[in-house]
């Protein structure tokens, strides 16, 4: 049926593809920020190990000068 005009294939418009080429690079820049995110998460885990590690540190020395007092106090 030829009705007086003539059919195009549709194609994508200038909008369309500026937004398409947003969500992508918008995309991408969240992807960074969650890698960045993991890298700085995992940092403050090896931080908080480190600082529990110097706490239980100076706890034992704490305690092992206490008994060093005690046994040395003893007769």
């Amino acid at each position: 049926m030829n009705d007086g005009r003539a059919k195009y294939e549709p194609f994508e418009c200038a909008p369309g593809l500026r937004l398409v080429a947003h969500e992508r690079v918008s995309q991408i820049h969240n992807d960074n920020l969650n890698k960045r995110l993991d890298r700085l998460e995992e940092g403050m885990e090896r931080l908080e190990r480190r600082l529990w590690l110097a706490v239980y540190g100076v706890a034992a020395m704490i305690l092992g000068q206490a008994v060093q007092s005690f046994i040395a106090a003893a007769p």
